[in-house]
């Protein structure tokens, strides 16, 4: 897979540099100057201070990478540093970390931002093909229409000049290349660039049919039915939502109608954003994504101006959220995104995050936002989710650029509740190809959310192996029986419970054998059983936030599964103070 990638790439690229780097398409992408904007979009997203008084050192921190650019600004080597990532290099060029100076202020701040943006200008004034990637040119013309009164105030005519007519060569651009063969989160901030130049610049109104056309067809394919979005990513949830509140506001600043599909899609994000947080205010860690920043998270659902509360069930999203008391279980109950858009996808399938009140203590480990760092392909493996790994085997095959290749064909997930407790039945077929074995996952949650009861089983992959609870997940099975190898020699296994690094824990020997005694930040204990595997503590690593790893502590439950499958009951019980 990503050896097709790199070849699409590669000959992509070629194509690219013979259309758009030449002098004629340079000359193509003239026109008139305007002098001033004809709406300015408010620009509501908060920023880094600490992060501004850093670049006024020129020091740049983007994606898990911290670099000093020690040349000019006005030279190619400030802007293309050769031990730059990919991703360090997009978020240099998107141009958001101007929020971070208009968050320090002043006027050094101001000047700073003026002079970086003409270093930029004196350097990529025409087509690049990495810093001119349309979602990277719709950041960049988003951000400096958005900060405008920002880093333009106090600037003579000759900048001015210099920054109206980049604007209007870099939206003319996307105007021919959109969609670009992109999808997912990527399209959508490239038409968000578009929708800013062509709805702020005047005489570029022509793009507001090309930015209708062009979120008709996204919006309907990539918000799903509950307000999800296709990745599965609640990062790039948020970051989808934030791009289309912005697309909403410079409609609304520009005194045009928005479209209707546009309001429903703000309209079902959100309250799929607030299905997708924890108690503590920020987001699940599933397929990629990390805790993110509370303070944003509430900004977003601020300005996506909805009063909606959170889903209780998604089953498009296909995750699953158990509420009961204070405690809060959401489970990945899907298989990774489709092609397309799962580049940055997990083998995370049937993995939960368990959490009470503002606490965390059950989660994946999270992610690292660079492909070709080891931490991201690490990361992405099944044995750094809270679920289950037979073999120490990917349940979805890791591809190491990025992405996931061989994903479960069948996820199957029931839903019940009743007064006393929600009850979740799912499985997948991800380990049936390799050992003809299917994972089926039941979680049970009390209403006082005291207890939270789980059961892991894997069963030989044949016809009626499934339980009565499901006819689905029958099906799925049956279908999978004639391909599936059959079981030989024991293979082992391993169910592992990631906690978060707030969490203390320690093996004590029970009554009925050993147990894991947990005590969370603010003290409140919980005692964890299992019966039909072995417990032991192990080391584990957090990424959930940005920063170098965090050291943890996991709960491993090991078994063997052979002919007759295997199953394990846990639990995690809370522990009541004594008066």
């Amino acid at each position: 897979m990503s050896g097709s990638r790199n070849l699409w790439r590669w000959w992509k690229d070629g194509v690219d540099a013979l259309a758009f780097g030449n002098p004629l398409y340079d000359m193509v992408l003239g026109g008139r100057t305007v002098p001033a904007l004809a709406a300015v979009p408010l620009d509501p997203w908060p920023g880094s201070a600490a992060n501004g008084s850093a670049i006024l050192a020129n020091q740049f921190r983007f994606a898990e990478q911290t670099l000093t650019l020690r040349e000019p600004p006005n030279t190619e080597a400030f802007w293309q540093p050769n031990d730059a990532s990919d991703a360090w290099y997009a978020g240099l060029h998107s141009f958001h970390w101007l929020r971070d100076l208009r968050a320090l202020g002043g006027d050094e701040a101001r000047r700073q931002a003026r002079t970086l943006v003409l270093g930029w200008l004196c350097c990529h004034a025409s087509w690049n093909g990495d810093s001119w990637a349309p979602a990277i040119v719709g950041a960049r013309v988003a951000n400096w229409i958005g900060l405008h009164d920002f880093f333009f105030a106090s600037a003579d005519e000759g900048f001015r000049f210099c920054v109206f007519d980049s604007l209007g060569r870099q939206t003319r651009h996307l105007r021919r290349v959109l969609p670009d063969h992109k999808r997912g989160a990527a399209l959508i901030t490239a038409i968000k660039g578009l929708a800013y130049g062509g709805l702020c610049l005047p005489q570029n109104q022509g793009c507001l049919t090309q930015v209708r056309r062009l979120l008709d067809q996204t919006l309907g394919v990539e918000i799903l039915a509950d307000g999800g979005h296709i990745e599965r990513n609640p990062s790039i949830h948020l970051a989808v939502l934030r791009d289309l509140i912005d697309i909403r506001s410079v409609f609304r600043v520009a005194r045009v109608e928005v479209p209707a599909k546009l309001i429903n899609a703000i309209d079902r994000m959100t309250p799929a954003l607030r299905f997708m947080r924890h108690g503590d205010g920020s987001l699940v860690l599933f397929n990629g994504g990390r805790e993110e920043d509370p303070a944003l998270i509430e900004t977003v659902l601020a300005q996506a101006d909805s009063r909606s509360r959170p889903l209780r069930t998604a089953p498009e999203l296909r995750f699953e959220r158990l509420h009961g008391g204070r405690a809060l279980v959401v489970l990945d109950a899907g298989p990774p995104p489709p092609p397309g858009y799962n580049r940055r996808a997990h083998a995370g399938t049937l993995s939960f995050e368990f959490s009470v009140g503002r606490e965390r203590l059950v989660t994946n480990c999270g992610s690292h936002p660079e492909f070709s760092n080891p931490w991201h392909t690490a990361l992405a493996g099944t044995a750094a989710h809270s679920t289950v790994t037979i073999a120490e085997t990917n349940s979805s095959g890791v591809v190491s650029q990025g992405g996931v290749e061989h994903p479960p064909g069948q996820v199957t997930c029931t839903r019940r509740e009743t007064a006393d407790e929600i009850t979740i039945i799912a499985s997948h077929n991800g380990y049936v190809p390799s050992f003809g074995l299917l994972h089926r996952r039941t979680l049970h949650l009390d209403q006082h959310g005291d207890t939270l009861h789980g059961e892991d089983s894997l069963e030989p992959a044949v016809a009626g192996s499934a339980s009565p609870a499901s006819a689905s997940t029958a099906a799925s099975a049956a279908s999978s029986a004639s391909s599936a190898p059959p079981p030989t020699a024991p293979r082992p296994f391993a169910i592992r419970f990631h906690l978060h690094p707030a969490v203390q824990a320690q093996i004590v020997d029970g009554i009925d054998g050993p147990t894991v005694i947990l005590r969370s930040a603010s003290g409140t204990a919980w005692r964890f059983t299992a019966e039909g595997g072995t417990i032991e503590l192990a080391e584990s690593i957090y990424r959930g936030t940005a920063g170098p790893p965090r050291p943890t502590l996991q709960i491993v439950v090991h078994g063997e599964v052979g002919l007759e499958g295997a199953s394990v009951g846990w639990a995690f019980h809370r522990e009541h103070a004594t008066p």
